[in-house]
């Protein structure tokens, strides 16, 4: 009996061991993803408290379904091998992209989706993420797409197919154009890492999209899908086949309640590119935005109208921002904007009233508030208006949210505005920064600005005095006010 318990503790001992070896622990700060061996109060890179989560990293054993996919994909497609080259043999000459047959998709990818890369695409729930991928998967009909989702069921997304194709005008053969022009699409339910890969291994795509990251989850983590480690080890995994076998990988996934993608913060540097689907879900344009981008600008921006049928490309978003009738309103200034390449007339909306419980509000939607309190101070300081016991208010129309310190301009001009309640004359539009001394300063690309106002029937523009060197004043019809201070601005609008 003594030999016989000892043989059985120490393969006990064993099993333990092997389990031991398995998986290795780690802590991870869930807000800039710093690692460490031990529990930390404070994180040393961020200094934020009370954020470092315990996560198991699994060994190398745990990548073999993706490295076995990779594989198999990779000796069908014998052009994509990993050997070492020297840097001067290798081309300079960018690897051609894959069309997304959506312009303002392929401008914030910075011209399409690139060879092997894996984006993230993070937005609210309801703002219509599945809906733009699986849109743009049924327009690239040259490419075989294997679009894997952990959310939905079939039958649920051959609705949403149907709703994204339907056309106003209802039509009896759609169903049967919908089955023609889907041949190149394949949906796949499914949650399981290992049984994705082997999938993948069947059906060789050529690009795979997954819906999404959160609920996917790998057999080498003892966890629940969604949480720190599975969502690690599952990225990771993904980048390791989309590396090595050329295929481009497309995730999406959740934001939290801060606003901030769901998961670990190593998340956003494992990814090439991560995308950002915003608007409000009460308005119906939907902004596409890059914030980070290994293969272009990060400061691209597209734009999409949520319709029954699917997201609508918006080319010209100034007819849309605009509101047709606002003659005779006071508080409304239109400022000329430029997002990423893209100029575009954005209306201000301002409300100033007396203070109703002695402690004066400041709010500011689509616009920042910290910058209202600033030109608020500027325009008690500098233009002598008294704004200390009064309620202001300010709303960019559209529910769009605008970074372009070309909107200090039309901002002032819209709470003196309301303040006085004296409406703008139509034509009107202005671009400028306001500084704290009051001087109007030169913005960039100050002739897309004023070309774009003229385009929609603008007749006059307000610029700084600055930007007026080197420019063709002979060119424009519309007429130019240039500016050194924000009481000649003011002055040139009431006089």
């Amino acid at each position: 009996m003594s030999a016989t318990t000892s043989l059985f503790k120490k393969n006990n001992q064993l099993i333990r061991l092997r389990i031991m070896a398995k998986d290795k622990i780690a802590y991870v700060c869930s807000n800039c993803g710093q690692e460490s061996a031990k529990w930390i109060g404070k994180c040393p890179a961020c200094g934020q408290w009370n954020t470092f989560k315990e996560i198991r990293i699994a060994n190398e054993s745990g990548t073999m379904a993706a490295r076995s996919a990779a594989t198999t994909v990779r000796n069908e497609r014998l052009s994509h091998r990993n050997q070492p080259m020297r840097l001067r043999d290798i081309s300079a000459k960018d690897e051609p992209r894959i069309d997304m047959h959506d312009e303002e998709l392929n401008r914030v990818l910075g011209g399409g989706l690139v060879p092997g890369s894996i984006v993230l695409l993070g937005g609210e729930p309801g703002i219509g993420k599945s809906t733009l991928s699986l849109q743009t998967a049924l327009q690239i009909t040259d490419r075989k797409i294997l679009y894997v989702s952990g959310e939905e069921s079939q039958h649920q997304l051959k609705m949403r197919a149907e709703r994204i194709v339907r056309h106003p005008q209802p039509d009896a053969n759609q169903a049967a154009a919908l089955d023609a022009d889907s041949d190149h699409l394949l949906i796949l339910c499914e949650t399981s890492l290992e049984a994705i890969f082997s999938h993948i291994k069947e059906v060789v795509p050529d690009l795979v999209i997954i819906d999404s990251i959160q609920t996917i989850s790998t057999e080498d983590v003892d966890s629940s899908p969604g949480s720190i480690s599975q969502v690690r080890e599952c990225a990771s995994a993904l980048l390791r086949f989309a590396k090595s076998s050329g295929i481009p990988v497309i995730l999406i996934g959740h934001i939290t309640k801060e606003g901030t993608l769901a998961g670990p913060k190593i998340l956003e540097h494992i990814v090439d590119t991560v995308i950002q689907f915003e608007g409000d879900q009460h308005y119906m344009y939907r902004i596409l935005r890059s914030i980070k981008n290994r293969f272009g600008s990060t400061s691209e921006l597209g734009i999409y109208e949520m319709q029954q049928t699917g997201l609508r490309q918006v080319s010209n978003p100034s007819e849309l921002l605009l509101t047709q009738d606002h003659d005779g309103l006071s508080g409304i200034a239109i400022s000329s904007a430029i997002e990423g390449i893209r100029p575009f007339l954005v209306e201000t909306q301002a409300l100033v009233s007396t203070a109703a419980y002695g402690t004066p509000q400041r709010s500011a939607t689509g616009f920042d508030q910290r910058r209202l309190n600033m030109l608020l101070a500027v325009l008690e300081k500098r233009v002598g208006f008294k704004l200390v016991q009064k309620d202001v208010f300010i709303n960019i129309a559209g529910g769009l949210r605008v970074t372009d310190l070309a909107m200090d301009l039309s901002v002032i001009a819209a709470v003196l505005s309301s303040n006085v309640d004296t409406p703008i004359e139509s034509g009107w539009c202005m671009a400028g920064e306001v500084g704290l001394s009051g001087e109007v300063r030169p913005v960039s690309r100050i002739e897309q600005r004023i070309a774009e106002a003229e385009k929609l029937g603008f007749s006059h523009i307000i610029i700084p005095q600055y930007n007026l060197s080197g420019l063709n004043r002979k060119k424009f019809n519309i007429e130019l006010h240039p500016v050194r201070k924000v009481e000649e601005a003011l002055r040139a609008l009431f006089g």
